[in-house]
C-alpha cells in the first residue's frame, strides 16, 4: 500500500516539474518562427489578392470585348 502512495505523489510531482517547466513565454527562436509564419501567412495573402485583381481586370476586359463586337 505504501509503494502505490508513492508512487501517486512521484506521478503528481512529475506532472508539477513537468508543468512548471513549459515557459509561458516564447523563446527568440519561438519568436523568430512566428515571424516568419506571419510573413509567408501576408506574402500568401498578397498573391491571392494579386491574382484576384488580375482575375477581376481580365474579366473586365473580356467584358469589354464582347461589347464591342456586339
Amino acid at each position: 500500500m505504501k509503494m502505490t502512495a508513492f508512487k501517486t505523489a512521484m506521478s503528481t510531482l512529475f506532472i508539477v516539474l513537468a508543468l512548471v517547466g513549459c515557459d509561458a513565454t516564447d523563446g527568440k527562436a519561438e519568436q523568430a518562427g512566428e515571424a516568419i509564419d506571419n510573413t509567408v501567412d501576408d506574402v500568401g495573402d498578397a498573391f491571392d489578392d494579386a491574382a484576384d485583381s488580375v482575375g477581376d481586370a481580365a474579366d473586365d476586359v473580356e467584358d469589354e470585348l464582347e461589347d464591342a463586337t456586339n
